[in-house]
């Protein structure tokens, strides 16, 4: 399938050198906000240390995730391991969710009876977190374009840097006005934000692992391109998905005319250069039917009647 691949190319060695800072980064910052948040008190603060966990872990996830993907095919994954990758957004969101219920619900509690807070080490650390938090997003910024894998960590790391900027403020008004209530509310809003985010993106890895078509392709015009060949009758048992994140692949059944059948080959190089031009399929698989010998009623799409 077509992509945008008009961003600044990185290495992967380097993108593995940036993801590896940012795993640093955010461990030492974990550390420092749960060690903050309980001498503190501030629960915003805890809420973004284990956000930053989060993140720590999904990059590490992310980080084995890459290395194992640039594996080769091998007989046990005959299509390679790139789709690890998918395994590891999916994953990554899934954390992002399970942590975003977590917050909502102490967040309430702390609503009932908020506790004191100590609002200047809530904003230094906010602030240092904020600083990491950006740091991060900036390291893998220019690699999220290519990567469902580390989109789901530069998001990880945007939302941070929100909810940073959040804690801030709170730790502020704390200070200036002694408005305990507002920890457990930027608590909570840093949840809904983390659920939104985490409810929106995580379709993408679903479909892929679900053997979806690709997203931005139109089945039906991949379906008339083949028809639209001279001397294919028609199409059925059409499969179209994503092997890998950026690698479509089609398998389909082509019933050629009785005229089609003595140049089978040259029909078939025409299918695929079809394929390849117009909708990047590099991957297809086709299985030739005789019109006179075609299975009868067969469905457009998968399996059905044969």
């Amino acid at each position: 399938m077509p992509h945008d691949h008009g961003h600044a190319h990185i290495s992967a060695q380097s993108g593995d050198r940036r993801v590896s800072v940012a795993i640093w980064a955010n461990a030492l910052l974990t550390v420092a906000q749960i060690i903050g948040g309980i001498l503190s008190g501030s629960l915003a603060l805890i809420a973004d240390a284990l956000h930053n966990f989060s993140d720590m872990a999904s990059l590490l996830i992310a980080f084995a995730a890459r290395k194992i993907a640039r594996r080769p095919a091998d007989e046990d994954m005959t299509f390679g391991y790139g789709r690890i990758e998918i395994v590891a957004a999916l994953i990554n969101y899934t954390t992002l969710i399970l942590i975003g219920f977590y917050l909502i619900y102490e967040g309430a509690m702390r609503m009932i009876d908020p506790p004191q807070v100590q609002g200047w080490t809530v904003v230094i650390l906010g602030t240092v977190a904020l600083i990491v938090d950006s740091l991060t997003a900036w390291l893998t910024w220019s690699m999220q374009k290519g990567s469902v894998n580390i989109r789901a960590l530069f998001l990880h790391n945007l939302s941070d840097a929100l909810a940073s900027l959040a804690v801030i403020v709170g730790g502020t008004l704390i200070i200036l006005y002694d408005l305990r209530w507002v920890d457990p509310v930027i608590t909570i809003g840093i949840a809904l934000y983390i659920l939104w985010l985490a409810f929106t993106e995580i379709g993408g890895p679903i479909r892929t692992l679900m053997l979806g078509s690709p997203p931005e392709m139109d089945g039906s015009k991949v379906v008339e391109t083949v028809r639209s060949v001279e001397g294919v009758s028609d199409v059925h048992h059409v499969h179209l998905w994503q092997m890998q994140e950026h690698e479509a692949a089609l398998d389909c059944h082509v019933v050629l005319t009785a005229e089609a059948w003595s140049r089978i080959e040259t029909v078939k190089r025409e299918i695929k250069d079809r394929l390849r031009d117009r909708f990047a399929i590099n991957h297809s698989s086709l299985e030739f039917e005789h019109q006179d010998r075609a299975h009868d009623n067969a469905e457009l799409y998968g399996h059905g009647q044969e």
